[in-house]
């Protein structure tokens, strides 16, 4: 998959691409939605380019603005659409002064959602967050039996899915603190946040069609950022026994740009599992997908407090980890979740669970950082957080680095609490 749109010398015609530390370079070309700001008219389609945007219809690419028009391409349709972008966006193209008109600057629209989402299905594929979860609650057995047999998963609320940007109130929900005997209605008071890769589903398939893991990537179309926001106290007492339910429900952020499958292709690597751990089972078990089924993803978790914004501090960085360490890849994901003959649908998001690393340090949420709330966390203006308190701010952002290659970024995920409602 690796082509001539990957070249990392080339360059484009909109200069705001070129620098160095631009997360969309005219190597990655992200599709996602925008309309002018205070409207309440339909999202068009685009793609990001430097600071700028691209209406993909205006602009003639796609014959109408709507995104559905992308989502629903065939993997080769899609590559032959990026290499159409890639030679009239790059220096020297005589497309130039006919496409100019159509950009407009990032920061001057509004961005939304990246598509609409009719169903949301969230996993639980990172395996070093599962472990420490599990070892909070169970210390001698923190991964349950069926872990390394099957992609664990639970569907979630397409509803409640809100753009980078949006604030959302503390939720309230019952809680049953450990020294009383009944529960209560009442505000959370351990807020999370969980780091996680949202998986953009395109093409569909039909009721009682199981798609092959090998086909499974066909019917992707790229990555967002995904932040799970999560009432663990809510959870704690609702969970058992169908699980997550209200503590999951009130607010799940995605970042605004889709980066397709074809910008991510020189960031694959190879899917591994640790000696001894079991084999999958054949129908998540391919060459192709040992082989370079696995994305070399550099997360980070960035968090403002309302007394750093007030004293003019920029956010700090609390948690960096890597989408390589998944236990399960893209491919084992599609092909479980339709191997029962579930059909998926354009648009459709597949979280892949919170990403965290090997190290201590490297949760993908408070509740691993802070040890279940034993350990506050120190920030270095002199704050500490177990759990997030009003006015806090979490940015999610990622980038993939390799040699030989062009950097390209996701973009940011961002989200802010407000006071629980009356």
């Amino acid at each position: 998959m690796i082509d001539a749109t990957h070249d990392p010398t080339l360059r484009s015609w909109v200069e705001s691409a070129n620098r160095s530390d631009t997360d969309f370079p005219i190597q990655n070309l992200p599709f996602g939605r925008w309309r002018e700001r205070g409207s309440t008219g339909p999202w068009r389609a685009a793609i990001a380019i430097g600071d700028q945007l691209l209406d993909l219809c205006g602009a003639g690419f796609i014959p109408s603005p709507d995104i559905l028009d992308v989502l629903q391409l065939s993997a080769s349709a899609r590559q032959t659409l990026r290499h159409a972008l890639s030679a009239a966006l790059r220096q020297g193209s005589a497309e130039q002064a006919a496409l100019a008109p159509h950009l407009r600057a990032i920061s001057d629209v509004e961005l939304g959602l990246p598509c609409d989402t009719r169903d949301y299905t969230d996993f639980y594929s990172g395996i070093h967050h599962a472990v420490t979860v599990g070892s909070l609650f169970r210390p001698d057995n923190p991964l349950l039996p069926n872990y390394k047999w099957v992609p664990i998963g639970y569907h979630g609320r397409a509803s409640s899915l809100v753009p980078s940007g949006t604030a959302f109130h503390r939720p309230l929900g019952q809680v049953k603190p450990p020294h009383v005997d009944e529960p209560m209605l009442a505000p959370t008071r351990r807020l999370d946040y969980e780091l996680e890769l949202g998986i953009v589903i395109g093409p569909g398939n039909a009721l009682g069609q199981r798609v092959a893991i090998d086909d499974a990537e066909a019917h992707v179309v790229g990555i967002t950022l995904l932040n799970d926001w999560s009432a663990r106290d809510i959870q704690g007492w609702e969970y058992q026994p169908l699980g997550p339910f209200l503590a999951k429900n009130f607010a799940t952020t995605l970042s605004p740009w889709i980066v397709t499958l074809e910008a991510l292709a020189p960031y694959r690597a190879a899917f591994t599992r640790p000696v001894g751990d079991p084999e999958p089972l054949p129908y998540l078990e391919s060459f192709q997908n040992r082989r370079e089924g696995a994305l070399d993803i550099r997360l980070c978790v960035a968090l403002t407090t309302p007394r750093m914004r007030a004293d003019g501090l920029d956010d700090v960085i609390i948690s960096q980890s890597n989408s390589q360490d998944a236990y399960w890849t893209i491919g084992q994901l599609v092909a479980h979740h339709t191997v029962n003959g579930c059909n998926l649908s354009p648009g459709d998001l597949l979280g892949t669970g919170t990403l965290s690393g090997p190290a201590p340090e490297q949760g993908g949420s408070l509740l691993e950082l802070s040890h279940g709330g034993k350990k506050p966390l120190q920030l270095p203006n002199g704050e500490t957080r177990t759990f997030l308190e009003d006015g806090d701010e979490v940015v999610l952002r990622a980038r993939c680095e390799r040699d030989g290659f062009r950097g390209i970024g996701f973009g940011e995920c961002r989200g802010r609490v407000l006071a629980s409602q009356p």
